[in-house]
Formats: C-alpha cells, structure tokens, sequence
C-alpha cells in the first residue's frame, strides 16, 4: 500500500470531487481556482470567498423542492428565505439577491442592513422580510417603521406572547403575523424545550383570543426550527409532524393561514466523505406535509425554508502556512500554523464543529498524523481530529524543506466572521487575515479581488485607547 497522501485519500474517499481536485503538480483546486495561485498573489493567512457557490446552492435547493412540488402535485408553492445571521457582508448578501430570495432577520441592526439594501436598489419593499428573534423593544419598533413605510410582506414572527403589544401600538395599519412554534429538544440535550417560540399547546388558545377578529392583526405564517437542523431521524420527523398537525388545527379555524416556514439546518459537507440525500429528504418533507393536510381536510401550505449556513458555508475557506513542526513526544507532532484557530474558525474551538481540511501542496509526500496548533497561547487553540477520523493526517516533510506546506479549512463561509468578530480586538492580538473574493465575469472567467488587507497593529491599538 502507498504511503502517500494522494493515496491515502484516492483510497479513502471518491475523489476528485464536487470542489476539489488536485493539478498535475500535486496542488489543490477549490471550484476551479488554484489555491497556490492565490497564496503566490497574497499571502497567508486568507479568507477566501467563492461567491459563485452561493448561487449554485440555491439555485440546487429552489430546483428540488421545486420538482418535488411538482412530481407529488403539492398545492402550495415554495420560498427560499436567506438568513442574514449566516454571514451579514454585502458581497455576500448581494449575491444571494441576484437569485429571487427572501430575506430573514434575527436583531435591530438587521433593519437598517435592510434599509441599506433598498437604498442601493438592491430589493424593493415587495420582499418578504421574515423577522425572528427576541424582540427588544427597538427591534419591535424598527420592524414596525418598516411597515408603516410599505414593506407590506414584512412579517413579525411572535417569539413570545407579550410582543404582540408591540405592533398594536407602532404599526398604523394591519400587520402580517408569525408564529414560532417552540420545539421540544433532543433527549440528550441540556433542557426539554426551545427558549424559542411559543409553547405548542399555547398557540391555538392565543390565536383565538387574541389575533382571530382582530382586524389589526392578519395571521399569515406557522415557523418552527429543530435545532439540530434537518436530519433523517426519528427525532426530526416526529417534530414536523407535530408542526404539522399544529398547522392543520389552526388552518382549519384561520383561513388567512398561508405558510409553514420549516426553518433552516440544512447540512452541508464537512469532510470527503460527507453523504446527505438532498434529493430523498426535501421530497420526503413535501410529502409528509402533504400526507397530512390532506388527512385534515386544509390547503397545502406554502412551504418557507431559512437556510443560511447551506447558502455561503460551502464558498468559504481560510488557509494557514505551516511555520514549523514541533515533536513534543515519541506520538505527538505538532504543525504550527500562522494564525490561531480560536480567531479565525471560531466553531471548531467552541462546540467541535469540524471542517474540510485538506493541504494545498505537497500531495505526493508521504502522510503523518498530526495535531494542528494556533498562534495563540491558550491551550485550547488545537484542531486534531476529522468527522470520518479521531486524528489528522497530513503531508510530512522535511522541517528544513524550503517550500511551506499550506494548508486548509475548507466550507468556513458562515458564522465564522461573525462569530469571532471582523476587525476589532482579537485574542493575544492576534491580527485577522486578509479577505480575498473570488467571482466570474461576463464571459465566465475567474477573477479575484482582495477585499481586506490584514488587519493592522494600529487599527488594535485605535480600539485599545493607544492612538
């Protein structure tokens, strides 16, 4: 058996794949770029954006609820809602528009990113703004501006009874509304029931007394969201049923009941051997909503997704060079990259979530288990095991090899910015990296544009109270 690198995954997984592929000197290709290309130009650490991605996964959601509306005869139509929570940046969130979405919101400054928009001719106040969350009282009353102003598809989901207060006294005229069911968790979780939402056997009674003859208030959307996203599990099945059947009750008493909204958590890959049945689950979801309005004697609903992480996670990656190799003991070796990992992919420290990693270079090498260590100097700041794999392996080399091995964390598009703040103060001042976005002109060539230099010592020291 070979030991190389090149062999370890040909053998482990199919490859090439959707996204990768390696050239004829043993370099790593993402979506048709060259990774060492764009090392060579920029340097290391980058953040890199494929925004063609972004519409690729839409356009691939839209086209399979789309069909199996179709192939099953569903009576209600589909909407892809973006949630901007995923990644607020407008080359993102401007991409995202160019395919006929709907946008979903979560805080107040949301808001004004929406009135951003419009301002630049980016929407127009037909868009159907989905507004979940908590609502703070400046968030409430931002949302309700936006109404009173002609944004007449935006529609309050209720977190929780007392907001409906207020809406009765910022908006003007009639308000489209949601619900948020609160889901119960999975057996194994921390508590039995969502914070989020409104408890199930609450929603029928609070309809009746306080939406059904009110002509303020135009029940338009039922919302519920399973947290561990959509899985084919028992678990998930059975809280869309029970959504569904809350649905049916009280679209047989509300006839202004046009939407299920299923939420979000749509998986995406996160190793080589990542295996998901788009195809069978969104079918599957159609029909089971189907199966039971049809038992109950209702319309079908419109069907509304919220997918964030699917939309932008598979067009990001970071790439880090190995700085140098530490053997701290006979079973133990340490690549050490320049950056830390609890700055730049925040979710792999906080809650394990686990990525494709992959080298850039050095394929043909010989392969070694490795842990991989940040800049920083908290402990924490390691990343050793793969989804498939309990270790890391990658290419080994000489330490006085004179060309770097590159490496890196690919489908980090979502949350990761947002989670460990872009710009501002970084652990042990660790700067962030360079932003690098990558797009096809009008006659399909790739082109790419630095959007961020590397955060700077100064812009730090501003923040600190140094300059």
């Amino acid at each position: 058996m070979a030991n190389r690198y090149f062999d370890l995954i040909d053998q482990t997984f199919y490859f090439p794949q959707d996204g990768f592929d390696i050239d004829e000197r043993g370099s790593l290709i993402f979506n048709g770029v060259p990774i060492r290309y764009l090392i060579d130009k920029y340097g290391t650490p980058l953040r890199i954006f494929y925004l063609p991605k972004i519409g690729a996964q839409i356009k691939k959601a839209k086209n399979l609820f789309n069909r199996a509306i179709k192939s099953l005869g569903y009576g209600g139509q589909y909407y892809y809602c973006y949630c901007t929570k995923s990644s607020h940046f407008s080359y993102v969130v401007e991409e995202v528009l160019k395919h006929n979405v709907q946008l979903e919101t979560s805080s107040s400054f949301d808001i004004d990113l929406v009135r951003r928009l419009y301002e630049r001719g980016r929407i127009d106040k037909d868009i159907i703004l989905v507004h979940n969350g908590f609502k703070t009282d400046e968030y409430a009353r931002k949302i309700s501006e936006l109404i009173n102003d002609g944004f007449e598809n935006a529609i309050p989901v209720l977190d929780n009874k007392e907001e409906l207060g207020y809406y009765a006294r910022y908006v003007r005229g009639p308000v489209k509304l949601g619900i948020r069911l609160a889901t119960e968790e999975e057996p194994n979780f921390e508590f039995y029931t969502s914070r989020l939402g409104i408890r199930q056997s609450e929603v029928i009674n609070y309809y009746k007394e306080h939406i059904e003859g009110n002509d303020k208030f135009v029940l338009k959307m039922l919302h519920f969201f399973v947290d561990t996203g959509i899985k084919d599990t028992l678990y998930y099945w059975g809280e869309l049923k029970k959504a569904v059947r809350v649905y049916c009750e009280l679209r047989q008493i509300c006839p202004t009941l046009r939407a299920l909204n299923i939420g979000g958590g749509m998986p995406i890959r996160n190793s080589l051997g990542f295996e998901f049945d788009y195809k069978y689950m969104i079918k599957e979801i159609v029909r089971v909503i189907q199966e039971a309005c049809e038992e109950a004697g209702v319309p079908e609903p419109d069907i509304f997704t919220e997918f964030g992480k699917y939309t932008v996670g598979e067009s990001g990656a970071t790439i880090f060079s190995v700085l140098a190799q530490k053997k701290q003991n006979d079973a133990e070796l340490w690549y050490m990259i320049d950056n830390s990992l609890i700055n730049t992919i925040p979710d792999a420290w906080s809650i394990g979530e686990r990525f494709v990693l992959l080298p850039v270079n050095k394929w043909y090498n010989e392969y070694t288990r490795v842990n991989i260590g940040g800049l920083s100097c908290d402990n924490s700041d390691y990343y050793n095991s793969e989804v498939h794999e309990s270790q890391v392996y990658l290419p080994a080399y000489p330490p006085d090899d004179p060309e770097p091995l590159y490496i890196g964390f690919f489908h980090t598009g979502a949350y990761q910015d947002a989670l460990s703040g872009y710009g501002g103060i970084k652990h042990c001042l660790i700067p962030g990296p360079k932003v690098v976005l990558i797009d096809k002109d009008s006659n399909g060539n790739v082109v790419d544009m630095l959007y961020r230099p590397d955060q700077s010592a100064e812009e730090m020291l501003r923040l600190l109270g140094y300059m």
